[in-house]
């Protein structure tokens, strides 16, 4: 009895013994995808938190290379060729580094993304692009480090880099007017239809580019739709609006109004509605 009760013990402590005490990371592990335009942007990093702790100039020494983030080193990779800053980067997979002072980042984009931290030894060879930026002094306090997208456009957004009550921003651009103009391109030799003309109509709309072009195609896309929903009959009145057509305009922007009513849409109601009052004066 006393041998089997000695093995039940020996055996309940190899148990104990290999069990793993799991607990939360204190600085916990993120993944960030945007899609910017056409191009899509994936931000791997880890959020360390300030915890009533002063940051930079201190946690994060002012003049020196940080990991940006904590643990491995943080890494963003482009789908596309990019502009940052004005500077031209291929598209691939970079580490983010950046050196912070007091009134400004300097950001590195380096091509060795296999790094714990900073690289023991820094090499400027990999160093695809380094801009820099002013830093923007917050009026509010951001507890964990974020990296994130504002401001996004068509073309570009600006990424963001925020933690304590500091936030520095790169503006990033994207090639999508290249794609979009060589889908409008293709698409247009072929066979295009009620859709392909409408989009092709509201991109140039949208872009600032000739809007004669995009009213014509706007009317070509209407021609082939066989029920012109309230929404299309709207974006066709700004359309118009935009090319100088007043009175198209007008007379389009009233359609749009009674199938809005029509179709109990509140919103294109009051938009339709404010497009008639302001074309009317």
């Amino acid at each position: 009895m006393k041998k089997f009760i000695t093995a039940m013990l020996a055996v309940a402590f190899v148990g104990l013994t290999s069990a793993q005490v799991k607990t939360p990371q204190a600085s916990t592990a993120a993944e960030l995808e945007q899609v910017v335009g056409m191009t899509k942007v994936e931000v791997e990093y880890s959020r360390p938190s300030k915890n009533d702790r002063e940051v930079f100039g201190n946690l994060v020494p002012f003049g020196k290379i940080w990991r940006t983030g904590a643990n491995k080193n943080t890494t963003i990779e482009f789908n596309d060729d990019v502009v940052i800053n004005g500077q031209a980067l291929k598209a691939g997979k970079y580490a983010i580094y950046t050196k912070p002072e007091k009134d400004s980042w300097e950001i590195f984009f380096y091509t060795d993304t296999e790094n714990w931290g900073a690289p023991q030894k820094w090499d400027d060879s990999k160093v695809a692009l380094t801009t820099r930026n002013k830093v923007q002094i917050l009026p509010y306090t951001v507890e964990s480090f974020t990296i994130g997208f504002e401001d996004l456009k068509f073309d570009s957004g600006l990424l963001a880099f925020s933690w304590d009550n500091v936030k520095v921003v790169y503006k990033v651009e994207v090639p999508t007017d290249k794609k979009v103009m060589s889908s409008i391109e293709e698409t247009m030799k072929g066979k295009p239809t009620a859709q392909d003309y409408m989009a092709a109509a509201n991109y140039f709309y949208t872009a600032g580019k000739d809007i004669q072009q995009a009213k014509k195609w706007m009317d070509e896309g209407m021609k082939l739709n066989e029920k012109p929903a309230y929404y299309q009959i709207y974006q066709q009145a700004l359309i118009y609006k935009k090319a100088g057509d007043k009175a198209g305009s007008l007379n389009l922007a009233k359609k749009a109004l009674d199938a809005a009513k029509a179709a109990n849409n509140s919103d294109y109601v009051k938009l339709a509605n404010d497009l008639v009052e302001g074309l009317s004066k």
